[in-house]
């Protein structure tokens, strides 16, 4: 088999931004006695909370309604001013609001957003038919009941975050110099109704600064990625907040499944209750490949689910080749590394039974190899037995495109040897890639694959990955294998 494969490097670091490293992401990194990678941990997110705020705004506009006529009470009224609602909030962060956040801060954005719902939605009727448009009091009616509905609702709603904010504060890591990281901490500590509950700074030691008071003695200040890595798990951390700018770590925290918050500066956009006990508090949004990955994973359903379903017959073709050219084992099962350095268990057609586990995990190429009968050779040179990946893309191992995983063994050098390979990591693997459609394939220079993988992530678009399946359909015809 050919190991077009990804791993993590050895070293418990972050997984870099396009071979960047920046501030305190940089900071010393301790090797383990294994050549294992470390890979990022991510403990179980709670529930987000969006569905109850999702379901005050449809009650509110269907409150709304009752003051509408009966003729207006038809779904194709409704649903577009529930949708245009949904989507405004959604989009504002209304339905992800901080625990410390109160109703009337964010009235103005929520009448607003009504507003223009309402108003949309009237207009479209007007024009529609204008025998029944909505008279100014009843569309007055409807707005106000609104607004009103959801505001006392939302209020009711976020006070009961806060005390429960309160009584089970999430643990949380304090990124920045370790004097303003221990007085942010002290006021979280006073303060636990705004439900941070710091367990650890990520900094550079003082030099001899102030003595600490008795509160703070125990507040480890953590100068490793692997310190990070550890203080995560055992405290089963679940937020990270910045005083200071470093992308480097707000990536690697995003990795670990933590929520990434950036606290005091200047011009930050939210209401007026946004804050920490005085400090500004703002959410720091995923990296864009994060942003896209749903829409990328329904592209990958909606094509993957009707191929394998098409595909059946061929499968079961190539299922009974290789079991009479090579006996039992159909399938050939190999370890390789996926998005963020998660380990997951690859499919292929078994093309050649590998003298042991240890050939299997590092042996690089095995194309000519005497072993592989004609059906094996067949398979690989029309890629036929790459199919069996499309039940990996339905269970969300890899994605239709992006970078080919590979196998830890692998990874490991490859992360040593080239800037950025790591980097490949920060979105799912795929079937097929850039680097697949201009001849990457095989024996082929990893650095130009890597240089081609970032530059696949760096510019993803929805319309891209439909190119590329084409083209990697089209290569189909003149296959060459790998």
């Amino acid at each position: 088999m050919t190991t077009e494969s990804t791993s993590v490097p050895p070293t418990p670091g972050p997984w870099p931004t396009a071979g960047r490293s920046s501030g305190l992401a940089a900071l010393a990194q301790r090797r383990r006695p294994t050549g294992r990678p470390v890979l990022p941990y991510r403990p179980e997110r709670p529930r987000s909370g969006v569905l109850p705020l999702v379901v005050v705004d449809c009650l509110a506009v269907l409150a709304g309604a009752a003051f509408l006529s009966a003729a207006h009470h038809d779904p194709r009224l409704l649903l577009p001013v529930v949708a245009l609602v949904l989507v405004l909030d959604g989009r504002a962060g209304l339905h992800r609001p901080a625990p410390h956040t109160r109703a009337l801060d964010e009235l103005p954005a929520l009448a607003s957003r009504a507003g223009v719902a309402w108003c949309l939605a009237a207009a479209g009727v007007a024009a529609y038919s204008p025998t029944l448009a909505i008279g100014p009091l009843r569309l007055l009616a409807a707005y106000a009941t609104h607004v009103g509905l959801v505001t006392v609702v939302r209020a009711l709603v976020i006070a009961r975050r806060r005390r429960v904010a309160r009584a089970h504060p999430r643990s949380a890591l304090v990124v920045g110099g370790a004097a303003a990281a221990r007085r942010f901490a002290a006021s979280a500590a006073q303060h636990p109704e705004y439900g941070v509950r710091p367990v650890g700074i990520v900094g550079v030691p003082e030099q001899g600064g102030a003595p600490r008071s008795a509160g703070e003695a125990g507040l480890p200040v953590l100068t490793t990625t692997e310190e990070i890595h550890r203080a995560v798990i055992q405290n089963a951390v679940r937020d990270a907040v910045f005083l200071d700018d470093d992308p480097g770590l707000v990536t690697l925290f995003q990795q670990y499944g933590c929520t990434t918050w950036r606290a005091g500066g200047r011009h930050q956009d939210g209401p007026m209750g946004a804050h920490m006990w005085g400090y500004a508090w703002q959410r720091v949004a995923p990296p864009a490949e994060e942003r896209r990955r749903p829409a990328k994973r329904a592209l990958d359903i909606v094509l993957a689910a009707p191929a394998l379903a098409l595909a059946l017959p061929v499968l079961l073709l190539c299922a009974l080749a290789v079991r009479l050219a090579d006996g039992p084992g159909v399938l050939f099962r190999q370890e390789r590394v996926g998005q963020h350095g998660r380990l997951f268990t690859l499919l292929k057609f078994r093309t050649l039974r590998p003298s042991d586990d240890a050939e299997s995990a590092t042996r690089w190429n095995v194309a000519g190899d005497r072993r592989m009968s004609a059906a094996g050779s067949f398979l690989r040179k029309t890629s036929l037995d790459e199919l069996p990946q499309l039940w990996n893309v339905l269970r969300g191992d890899m994605s239709l495109v992006g970078p080919r995983p590979e196998r830890p063994f692998f990874v490991a050098q490859f992360s040593k040897i080239h800037v950025g390979y790591a980097a490949r990591h920060r979105m799912p693997v795929g079937l097929t890639g850039l680097a697949q459609v201009h001849g990457l394939r095989g024996d082929t220079s990893i650095e130009d694959r890597c240089r081609f993988d970032n530059h696949y992530i760096d510019h993803w678009s929805l319309w891209q990955d439909v190119c590329i399946l084409l083209r990697t359909a089209a290569g189909l015809v003149r296959p060459t294998g790998s």
